[in-house]
């Protein structure tokens, strides 16, 4: 069942700050105890643990990691969670590259009203050039630039 508009928004605002958290457990939180999170072609993070290690190697890689709500679009039975992630690739293997990509989750909601099933989309191409060569003049923020 979907919540309704104002309760799903304060759930999809409350995420996204998880998310900046550098708190990757703060991620996991939302989901419900046998979620999945699924990035792409990737095999599904299944469980907790599972999905905190997903969120703990994006805020390795990206330790100024913000994400940003952009939209949130109710399809059906599913929810879509609309984001852009900006920072910059600091791991100790990383380029020094700002990164900024959009893309979307779809969420499946559990009857305790956390994701039941998140699948992830972006477009991994353009993710990883800008990861060898840094985000575009036109990609960036005015701030960034």
């Amino acid at each position: 069942m979907i919540p309704d508009a104002l309760d799903l928004r304060d759930f999809a605002a409350r995420y996204t700050a998880a998310w900046c958290s550098q708190n990757p457990a703060s991620v996991a939180a939302f989901f419900s105890q046998d979620g999945s999170l699924r990035v792409n072609d990737d095999p599904p993070a299944v469980g907790r643990a599972a999905i905190t290690r997903v969120a703990q190697s994006f805020m390795n890689a990206f330790p100024d990691l913000q994400v940003l709500m952009e939209d949130l679009r109710v399809r059906g039975d599913e929810v879509e969670y609309h984001w852009t992630l900006t920072g910059t690739h600091a791991a100790p293997e990383g380029t020094g590259h700002r990164v900024r990509v959009s893309g979307f989750e779809r969420w499946r909601l559990g009857r305790d009203g956390l994701i039941a099933s998140s699948q992830g989309h972006f477009d991994a191409a353009e993710y990883r050039r800008q990861l060898e060569e840094g985000t575009s003049p036109e990609s960036r923020s005015p701030a960034e630039v």
